[in-house]
């Protein structure tokens, strides 16, 4: 009978491993969850390696649309194989679990390496591939072939791993609309935060500013979990990436008990009650000092039991508080319970009894929404209730009221009239600022200017100086064969005198004069050739007034500014193309070519300072990629390191000694970029060298996101 269950069970994996050997992609289509199409490895040393793992592990398929792993110490590998099908190599993978500690992505290359992807929270911010909050990869799939992607999974969390795959396109949709969402859902917190504050500050009532400090953690501790916090917040800061989750939510679960309890009056309405409130936090205390400092799964474990706890605890007393007609425990009984509804469907989407989308995704952070506006109407019910009773003592004193009134009215009049002045001052400061900001970018272009003028100068006066220099021989060569043609002419009228002009001949020495001849007109030749070279070079580059949009060559853009460039890379530094066949962009030329000759001037000066006259060198690279266009210029130069590169887009921040650079022509570069709706990006090594890679989209239509 075992043997009969473990045949069956052996055929039925093999024939589903037949029936979806991969998964495909094609270009245009949404974003898929291939859960179900992965198998997974358990390593429950949490030490093995790739080649570890291809050599001995065993994969099981996954049954699950999300594959939840609970809380476990070891590590998970996720398997699976994607046939790209369409055109587009540029595939992305995603998975929007911010929580899990550490992930390494492998793909497998056209020579069967692998390449390595790194993130999670326990990394530092700068080892990740790709800093984003929802841990997207982008994959370079080869049209029409198989890769195999191994994923490793390690965290002292609930693992749970939705698995994301799809195109560019789907790609950037998605992140768009995650994106609007953290924005929508930041922007509703700041308002809520700042709109009760203020109630604060006019009411002086001590319920408001609790209340603004339960919403502060309660967006913090949502944006910790969106992945935010780790991205803009803790960054390479360890401790907090990995236990800020936990920390927070003890923290915003202890204050919204207290201002619960303050809100409601609990200690009125459920005096016995409010006392097992520090039974709850004694179990946070002892929850955490075991996470921390001794296991963290046994920790997880009691702060996960403690916080549901805790949530029940505090509907119980808000039900109690409602029943003995506690007006305010209706509000907090209504909020509370959507946001518990929203946590339960948040943990039913991950168990798959709901479907895993954008929504259901995303509803802890919508509960957690709804529960804040709707305890913020339950503060404003609290103002109708103070205004009630106001109004029966403003009936006392009509008087009283009415001078308030005019003081209100005189004070309105006052502070209209102080805006007005601040408005008009705060404009005149604006308008100061855009000329000053114009200045500066014309003194930079004043500076390139003449630093090319100098340069031009002296490059056309290299072959100019030749020309001149050859003139005098050349008229001389020229005047002795004239005088030998002469000779020649006056034999050939009186038949005599042909000895002697041999002789001539031999004195001048004809032959030699005529090679003498070719070689100056070649030289010449060369010389005009070069001054030619420069001048088209000129004429391509010189285009930096030009303010509408055309369709241009980059490549040639690029050749132009290292012809205008000339004495700035000559027997200093070896340039080296790798052009590729790309399309025309829409852009401003003349733009793009003040950029192209900032990133290379600095790149010279960079090759220059750890070369000296020898060794350095410059490579430029083009090539396509769907809707974009991406250059590159590579130096093996002096490096940055991160204090450099964190303010190299700065205004007025330089590296250069006093008045060798101004400090702005990175920062006209970024703007010029961000006009062209593309991208820049650093990668800088010290003593290694740096490399600016620019993705430009072919239409100026296509918008691309800022990267992190």
């Amino acid at each position: 009978m075992r043997f009969l269950i473990a045949f069956l069970l052996g055929y039925l994996s093999i024939a589903d491993a037949v029936a979806q050997p991969y998964i495909t992609l094609s270009d245009g289509a949404s974003m898929q969850m291939i859960g179900r199409s992965v198998q997974i490895f358990e390593d429950t040393s949490a030490t093995m390696s790739l080649t570890e793992v291809q050599q001995s592990a065993i994969f099981q398929p996954s049954v699950s649309l999300v594959p939840n792993m609970g809380l476990s110490g070891s590590a998970f590998w996720v398997k699976f194989t994607v046939f790209n099908s369409g055109q587009d190599n540029s595939q992305f993978l995603s998975i929007p679990n911010p929580e899990i500690e550490e992930i390494d992505s492998y793909i497998q290359r056209s020579d069967g390496s692998y390449k390595h992807f790194i993130g999670g929270q326990s990394r530092r911010l700068d080892k990740w591939t790709r800093k984003d909050i929802d841990h997207t990869i982008n994959y370079i799939l080869s049209s029409s072939q198989l890769s195999t992607i191994y994923i490793r999974i390690h965290s002292h969390k609930q693992i749970q791993i939705p698995i994301y795959l799809g195109s560019s396109n789907a790609t950037l949709t998605k992140l768009s609309f995650r994106d609007g969402f953290a924005g929508a859902y930041v922007g509703l917190m700041l308002v809520m935060l700042l709109y009760n504050l203020f109630i604060f500050l006019f009411s002086r009532d001590r319920d408001y500013i609790l209340y603004v400090v339960y919403v502060f953690f309660v967006g913090i501790t949502q944006a910790n979990f969106l992945g935010i916090a780790k991205l803009y917040v803790w960054g390479n800061e360890i401790f907090w990436s990995t236990k800020a989750s936990i920390i927070l939510t003890i923290v915003t679960a202890v204050i919204a008990n207290i201002f619960m309890q303050r809100f409601i009056h609990a200690k009125v309405h459920a005096p016995k009650l409010v006392k097992l409130s520090w039974a709850i936090y004694v179990a946070f205390a002892i929850g955490l000092a075991i996470n921390l400092f001794f296991n963290p799964l046994l920790g997880y474990d009691i702060l996960q039991i403690s916080a549901g706890v805790m949530a029940l605890y505090q509907l119980t007393v808000a039900f109690v508080s409602y029943l003995k007609k506690a007006r305010a425990a209706r509000y907090f009984l209504l909020a509370w319970s959507l946001f518990l509804v929203g946590i339960i469907l948040y943990v039913l989407k991950d168990l798959g009894v709901i479907p895993y989308n954008e929504l259901t995704q995303n509803m802890m952070t919508i509960g957690s929404a709804v529960e804040v506006v709707l305890l913020s109407f339950g503060l404003a019910d609290k103002i109708n209730v103070l205004r009630q009773e106001k109004e029966l003592s403003q009936a006392k004193a009509i008087a009283m009221a009415k001078e308030n009134e005019l003081f209100v009215v005189n004070q309105n009049v006052e502070l209209e009239r102080k805006v007005t002045e601040r408005t008009h001052a705060l404009q005149e400061t604006n308008d100061h600022l855009k000329r000053t900001q114009t200045q500066l970018v014309s003194a930079e272009k004043m500076a390139s200017l003449g630093q090319l003028t100098a340069g031009i100068a002296h490059e056309i006066n290299n072959p100019l100086n030749f020309i001149s220099s050859s003139i005098p021989p050349l008229k001389r060569d020229l005047l002795d064969l004239k005088e030998v043609l002469d000779a020649y002419r006056n034999v050939a009228k009186d038949g005599t005198g042909l000895e002697a002009v041999r002789a001539l001949e031999e004195r001048i020495g004809v032959d030699f004069t005529v090679n003498e001849v070719e070689e100056i007109l070649k030289c010449m030749e060369t010389g005009a050739s070069r001054t030619s070279e420069i001048v088209r070079g000129l004429r391509t580059f010189s285009r930096l007034d030009e303010d509408d949009l055309k369709t241009a060559d980059i490549n040639e853009g690029l050749r132009s500014t290292v012809v205008v460039l000339g004495p700035q890379f000559r027997d200093v530094v070896k340039i080296e193309y790798e052009l590729g066949d790309i399309p025309q962009v829409e852009c401003y030329p003349g733009k793009l070519n003040q950029v192209f000759m900032n990133l290379l001037n600095n790149a010279a000066h960079a090759v220059k300072q750890r070369h000296g006259n020898t060794g350095g060198s410059i490579k430029i690279a083009t090539r396509p990629s769907g809707d974009l266009v991406t250059v590159t210029i590579t130096d093996n130069g002096m490096g940055m390191e991160e204090s450099v590169k964190s303010r190299l887009f700065e205004p007025f921040f330089t590296t250069k000694g006093v008045g060798e650079g101004t400090g702005l022509g990175l920062s006209i570069v970024q703007g010029i970029i961000e006009k062209h709706n593309g991208l820049i990006e650093l990668d800088s090594t010290v003593g290694q060298g740096t490399r600016f890679t620019l993705t430009l989209p072919v239409l100026q239509t296509v918008k691309l996101a800022k990267s992190a």
